[in-house]
């Protein structure tokens, strides 16, 4: 079992990292489109504030997530959208102020779960290192968005450590949501993590294998960069080659992903 309290510092510094990036924008720039189809700055972080929101109330009361939970299914395919559609709508400077505090108070209440709790969520439950691990994915993805909107680059960290590894424990989840069978075997993952060393996963004599960068591969399960722009990635067996066409580490049906942006080894 991950350690909370570690993916909790991770997920505070993640934020914060992004908190940076758009604390000191005018406000026509939270308006700059990003590489999310009809998604502004703004619509970003409203997503986040309001994904913090949900996860504080699964934290909190559980079964007014859950009933919440099943008016949002509703409309499976645009309660998300919209959500972040009226976030958007918030002035820039009341919306940072928003997300400030929700993920403040998201960041307290699961340091208060027993670390072994499941809190509902939209797919399966989630222990608290899991809910804060999705978190950080989710913050580091999207933030990808804001950085790319405002030309920014972001140094890449070892909280990419949870990120890959969501990557990984999510190949079978891939392959069902593209009502594929996922292979029997494991594969064997390496990543060349920021600081040079190897985060490893799978059995080492696993016929199937990928390598490759770290960021690369968030980048890869994110979707935040089609597979012809990552050029570390390399897959060994038709299954692994089959599996980074389809790798995604979020909930909910695939996404559209980006397209290739025609140029050499560009992220």
């Amino acid at each position: 079992m991950s350690d909370p309290g570690a993916v909790l510092a991770d997920l505070r510094a993640e934020s914060e990292e992004l908190d940076a990036l758009v604390a000191g924008l005018p406000a026509e720039r939270w308006a700059a489109p990003t590489p999310a189809d009809g998604w502004t700055v703004s619509h970003q972080i409203a997503h986040l504030a309001w994904t913090d929101r949900q996860a504080l109330l699964s934290a909190t009361d559980p079964e007014g997530f859950l009933r919440a939970a099943q008016e949002a299914l509703a409309s499976p395919l645009t309660f998300v959208d919209e959500a972040a559609e009226a976030g958007a709508k918030v002035p820039p400077a009341e919306l940072l102020a928003y997300w400030r505090s929700g993920r403040e108070k998201l960041l307290r209440a699961l340091a208060e779960r027993p670390a072994g709790e499941k809190l509902p969520w939209y797919g399966p439950p989630m222990s608290v290192a899991s809910m804060a691990t999705a978190r950080l994915m989710e913050t580091w993805a999207h933030g990808q968005d804001v950085a790319d909107a405002l030309g920014a680059v972001r140094a890449p960290t070892a909280r990419l450590r949870h990120i890959a590894r969501i990557g990984v424990r999510t190949r079978d989840f891939a392959y069902a949501t593209h009502q594929l069978t996922p292979p029997d075997e494991e594969f064997r993952v390496e990543l060349r993590a920021p600081d040079g060393t190897v985060w490893e996963y799978g059995p080492p004599d696993a016929g199937q294998r990928v390598t490759g960068d770290a960021r690369e591969f968030c980048l890869l399960v994110t979707q935040r960069a089609h597979r012809a722009d990552l050029p570390s990635l390399r897959a060994e067996g038709a299954d692994a080659q089959r599996w980074l066409g389809i790798a995604q580490a979020f909930a909910g049906p695939p996404g559209k992903g980006r397209e290739p942006s025609g140029k050499d080894g560009a992220a």
